[in-house]
């Protein structure tokens, strides 16, 4: 008998999100990942739940349709990390006609699935709060309803659920090898040297940029041929204006720029579509890369953005199923599945593409795709909630409030930020404090030491990145002493 069921190489969305629905249905379910969770490109997205208003240019309207199908039900599965979000789209008829936009928007509307989010609608920027801080000759608008997400946390919850319905999370654990041994796979694992081995009936490579070194190197087969690697860079300034509406900007290249308001004091911008080759695990934004966001979001806004108002830049690869595509934009972002099930051979289950979006939706397709050696497993996820987010989608300032009554010492800047976290689980990482002295020690922002525990026992964060770049993103407010004795810290508390 086999040690596992299920064993999945890769700590990103798609993998922790096959953990958690496995695991749900009763599965015994092993995650390794090389790195820690969400290390990867499910760190580095425009964090945003959406169906793609561009991808409708392309005609992907069955994306657009599945995408948009899935914004509501991630809403009420994740309170705390998911939010509704309204975009403004300012028109320049030198790019998109208008009457195309609305039409566009009009379809999106229709598929979009609406029970809670609003509609689209005309905005004059000339009296509204939106055309405020942009350049006077910007007159006309559409505003419509999208969602943002903590991406990082939302593939680290997806692991403590999987995790507390039975799953063994490994992270900082690589799969040297894996061969089949009939109707079992054979897994060769290495955590920090130490070599282990463990079987699992099924197997599944849902490694994202790293899917076809996983082939080559670890399954010794001949890689797919069909991934095309995309890099999406991002910059981060401080916030460049005061309302909570984000911007769709349309560039000259064709392309659009999201600006969007990010941790209360910042403004994301991004992101960029450049083809990639070489080693996921270093990729940043150029220079020029850097350089084209300020350009196209100083086009828009009456603020002139530069290189030196960027206070963190970063990048990921997406690995694309590349659908022949010429331009990196124009490569579907839908997802594929490859069933590998030879004669009397162990199952290899190869998961290419995706988006953050269409992660449970995804998952739920692969356990789909199982069911023949799995036949009593059900689907469960869509009325699901994921840890902490057991309230109503509408009900975060209500959370906050009755965390500010229990524990009257916080500030509501810190509570907002811990409820936005851990939704209902804040109790677990305060516990019984009655006074700012019982959370231990501060490293800078409001970042604590019962924070940093919780955490560690919890959420499997091992590292100051881990905690302020993951699990948070503190690291925008904590200087590099603060940094090296949050690390210096964890350090003597794994011991």
């Amino acid at each position: 008998m086999a040690d596992f069921d299920l064993a999945i190489i890769g700590g990103g969305i798609n993998g922790a999100g096959i953990a958690r629905d496995a695991a749900g249905r009763g599965l015994k379910v092993l995650l390794v990942e090389q790195s820690d969770l969400a290390s990867g490109t499910s760190s580095a997205s425009s964090k945003l739940i959406h169906g793609g208003l561009r991808y409708l240019e392309h005609g992907a309207l069955r994306l657009v349709r599945a995408a948009l199908s899935e914004r509501e039900v991630l809403l009420k599965m994740a309170p705390h990390l998911i939010r509704p979000l309204r975009f403004v789209l300012p028109l320049d008829a030198r790019y998109r006609s208008p009457a195309m936009l609305r039409l566009g928007l009009f379809l999106y509307d229709m598929i979009g699935h609406r029970a809670i989010l609003p509609g689209t609608r005309s905005v004059d920027l000339t009296i509204d709060a939106t055309g405020v801080p942009l350049r006077r000759h910007f007159h006309r608008g559409f505003e419509y309803s999208d969602c943002f997400a903590d991406d990082a946390r939302l593939v680290v919850l997806n692991a403590v659920d999987a995790a507390e319905r039975g799953a063994a999370i490994r992270t900082r654990t690589r799969c040297v090898r894996a061969e089949r041994g009939g109707d079992t796979w054979r897994l060769i694992l290495n955590a920090r040297g130490a070599r282990e081995a463990v079987t699992a009936r099924v197997l599944v490579n849902a490694a994202g940029a790293w899917v076809d070194t996983v082939a080559e190197m670890v399954l010794r087969q001949k890689p797919s041929g069909r991934v095309r690697l995309d890099k999406g860079s991002h910059i981060v300034v401080p916030r460049l204006y005061d309302h909570d509406r984000a911007y769709i900007l349309q560039a000259a290249d064709g392309r659009v720029v999201f600006a969007i308001p990010f941790q209360r004091d910042f403004t994301l911008i991004g992101t960029t579509d450049t083809s990639f080759s070489g080693d996921p695990a270093i990729v940043a934004p150029t220079e020029a890369e850097i350089d084209y966001l300020c350009s196209v979001v100083s086009a828009y806004f009456r603020a002139t953005i530069v290189t030196a108002d960027v206070v963190w830049a970063y990048a990921g690869v997406r690995a694309l199923y590349d659908n022949g595509a010429r331009k990196p934009q124009d490569v579907g972002r839908d997802y594929a599945l490859a069933l590998d099930k030879g004669f009397r051979s162990a199952p290899l289950l190869t998961v290419y593409g995706g988006k953050l979006t269409t992660f449970r939706r995804l998952a739920e397709d692969a356990l789909s795709r199982l069911a023949p050696f799995f036949p009593q497993a059900q689907p469960w996820t869509a009325a699901s909630t994921l840890p902490g987010g057991d309230f109503a989608y509408d009900g975060a300032a209500a959370l906050v409030e009755r965390t500010q009554q229990q524990w009257p010492f916080l500030r509501k800047g810190q509570a907002e930020r811990l409820v936005g976290a851990y939704g209902t689980r804040v109790d677990q990482v305060l516990q019984a404090a009655k006074q700012p002295e019982d959370l231990g020690a501060r490293f800078g922002a409001d970042l604590t030491a019962a924070e940093v525990r919780y955490l560690m026992a919890k959420e499997w964060a091992q590292t100051a990145d881990d905690v302020l770049w993951r699990r948070s993103k503190l690291g925008l407010r904590l200087a590099q002493k603060e940094r090296a004795a949050l690390e210096q810290f964890m350090t003597g508390t794994a011991r």
